[in-house]
């Protein structure tokens, strides 16, 4: 006997099975209800707030709260002063007066320029102030080039015998500010160095503005004093008139010449007798320095004391270890 086939129910479509829900009086908490670990808004506003206020004024009295008010007025107060303040402006002051101060400034300088290791410290620091604009570029650099007195060739330490001179060094326009040069004889008077040539290299032909033109001589080899110590007779002196002629003649437009001296150098002497000869031979006038005190008179030779007739010896004077010595 066949078996009768048993029917299966069907489930009905999109119908499934759900859990049951459980009745809870809790509630299920929102991702704003937990703590942040970040602040607020509000928070940082307060932060910034606290962090401006002075020290005293972080307390509940209110005397220290009136003071802090008033210390706050005041620092916005001084703020604003400050915002509203302008600088002075020192090309708004008549030339004389920028001149002035301009002297001022380059007042510890010295009056003579030479090549020196101090130059870093007293020149270079002040020449900051040519950094500052263009008109006070060429105002001050009128000014400190045309009231100084540059040294040709260098005299002072390890420059001394420098291949390059001061003057080279300048560029065309700081050597067309030149008012004065200084050409300073003596030094190495048994070896003259080999910097001390003039060429194109010196730039003799920029110095359009020059006005004087000052020798001044150290020492006379030529004096009885340096016997036994000369290279050869006559040779400085012929080294200092050929240096003196070639000067001139870069300088065409230099009418005068200024002789000056130490006291030990006599204006008869042939050392200054030479120099004398080149400067008239080239048309230029010859004038006086300061220092040496010459004018246009013939110079007065000191009167040489005789201890013969003063009733003192020699042998006498040595005896106690006194040495005298007439320099004129």
């Amino acid at each position: 006997m066949a078996r009768r086939p048993v029917r299966r129910a069907s489930r009905a479509a999109g119908s499934s099975a759900r859990p049951a829900t459980i009745p809870s009086t809790l509630s299920t908490p929102v991702s704003s209800a937990y703590p942040s670990t970040y602040a607020s808004e509000a928070e940082l506003d307060d932060d910034e707030v606290v962090s401006k206020l002075p020290l005293h004024a972080l307390t509940l009295s209110e005397v220290a709260e009136h003071e802090a008010a008033a210390e706050l007025a005041k620092e916005e107060k001084a703020k604003a002063a400050a915002k509203k303040k302008q600088p002075f402006r020192c090309m708004d002051l008549p030339s004389e007066l920028r001149i002035k101060i301009l002297g001022y400034y380059f007042a510890d300088v010295g009056p003579v320029i030479d090549l020196d290791t101090d130059n870093w410290k007293r020149i270079h620091k002040k020449l900051g102030i040519l950094r500052t604009s263009r008109a006070m570029y060429f105002e001050a650099s009128h000014f400190f080039y045309g009231s100084h007195t540059f040294r040709l060739f260098p005299t002072i330490g390890k420059f001394f015998k420098a291949k390059k001179p001061l003057l080279a060094r300048l560029n065309k326009r700081q050597r067309g500010w030149i008012t004065s040069l200084e050409l300073r004889l003596g030094p190495g008077w048994n070896r003259p160095p080999r910097g001390w040539v003039v060429n194109d290299a010196l730039g003799l032909a920029d110095c359009v503005s020059l006005r004087n033109l000052t020798v001044f001589v150290e020492c006379d080899p030529s004096d009885n004093v340096f016997n036994g110590f000369r290279r050869a007779d006559g040779f400085y002196e012929k080294f200092s008139r050929d240096l003196l002629s070639d000067v001139l003649v870069g300088l065409p437009f230099l009418d005068r010449i200024y002789f000056d001296a130490w006291t030990s150098v006599k204006k008869s002497g042939a050392m200054m007798r030479g120099l004398f000869e080149v400067t008239a031979a080239k048309g230029r006038k010859i004038c006086w320095g300061p220092e040496r005190g010459w004018t246009d008179q013939e110079e007065v030779e000191p009167a040489k004391v005789d201890f013969n007739h003063t009733g003192i010896s020699n042998t006498m004077m040595n005896s106690v270890g006194i040495s005298l010595m007439v320099v004129a």
